[in-house]
């Protein structure tokens, strides 16, 4: 992580650096996941980069941190990777630059490759932000 790339500070207690999955992710992050055991929550620092116009988180930003959130539900539920098929989001309240904010998904049905799963993102003071809702299809590997 560069010095730019740093939060402006440590996360809570309980969430450790989540591992890069690539440039999207490095420049977008960076996100944090909860370390203990069957704990599936990620979070974030909302910095300047993930703020709109307005100062405040940008949506699109809000379904990238979801997305990823909510992939790392699927893989701890059935320890496959998976794409997104569907993402809906549901926006009720805004999150200002320099806020802590933790995705806390669960998956609600596994139909063969097609895995279901729901957050609510959650903001520092426990009001939601948002709720997102979505579809994943884990994949195969070939031999």
């Amino acid at each position: 992580m560069s010095e730019a790339d740093k939060p402006l500070k440590p996360p809570p207690p309980g969430f450790a650096p989540t591992p890069s999955r690539g440039k999207f992710t490095l420049h977008n992050g960076p996100t944090f996941r909860a370390s203990a055991s069957g704990d599936v929550r990620t979070g974030m620092w909302v910095l300047d980069r993930h703020c709109n116009g307005m100062g405040f988180l940008h949506g699109g930003m809000t379904c990238a941190f979801s997305d990823s959130a909510l992939a790392w539900a699927v893989w701890s539920a059935t320890g496959k990777m998976s794409v997104t098929l569907k993402l809906t989001m549901e926006f009720m309240d805004i999150v200002r630059e320099g806020s802590w904010l933790e995705a806390h998904p669960h998956v609600t049905l596994i139909d063969g490759d097609h895995v279901h799963v729901t957050a609510r993102l959650v903001k520092e003071d426990g009001g939601i932000a948002a709720r997102a809702d979505a579809i994943f299809r884990t994949l195969r590997r070939k031999a």
